[in-house]
């Protein structure tokens, strides 16, 4: 595991998380590991436009589809 120090944190900023964490019943360590699980488990706005760019990319040709509709229309 990594340790992470983070500097520079504003006092009002730190009393706000401190009084979070002893609210949730945590420590000012389980509290950011839980605010650090929390982010890291949601994809980021562009995470999910990649990921719909690889499920909802055809690579079915203009020449494919009016293949499909001819052959439909010979079916009938």
């Amino acid at each position: 595991m990594t340790a992470l120090t983070i500097r520079d944190v504003p006092d009002d900023q730190i009393q706000t998380l401190k009084v979070r964490a002893a609210q949730a019943g945590k420590s000012l360590q389980a509290y950011f590991l839980d605010l650090i699980a929390r982010e890291t488990s949601k994809p980021t706005l562009a995470e999910m436009v990649a990921r719909l760019n690889r499920e909802t990319t055809a690579s079915v040709s203009t020449e494919d589809v009016l293949a499909a509709i001819d052959e439909a229309r010979t079916g009938r």
